[in-house]
């Protein structure tokens, strides 16, 4: 799974997300929402789900545009505990 955070920049490279990062969020509170960029593939991101899923999280994922243009897109994830 190579997740990629969203974009802060339309210029810029996107950012790696590492699985144990998310992971520590998760654990300080208890529902967090992350935004990955539109280069990910939506495979990854349903694996993603039934990683959380297997730990008894509730998942929840959206694709949100940004823009007029079809490729202006990123998707929301919300994970709860």
């Amino acid at each position: 799974m190579d997740l990629k955070f969203a974009r802060t920049d339309i210029t810029a490279k996107p950012k790696k997300a590492e699985l144990a990062k998310i992971e520590a969020s998760l654990e300080k509170d208890d529902s967090v929402i992350f935004y990955f960029d539109r280069e990910n593939s939506h495979k990854d991101l349903l694996e993603l789900q039934d990683y959380f899923e297997a730990k008894g999280k509730s998942f929840y994922m959206n694709e949100v545009k940004y823009g007029l243009s079809d490729n202006e897109y990123m998707y929301q994830v919300h994970i709860i505990n």
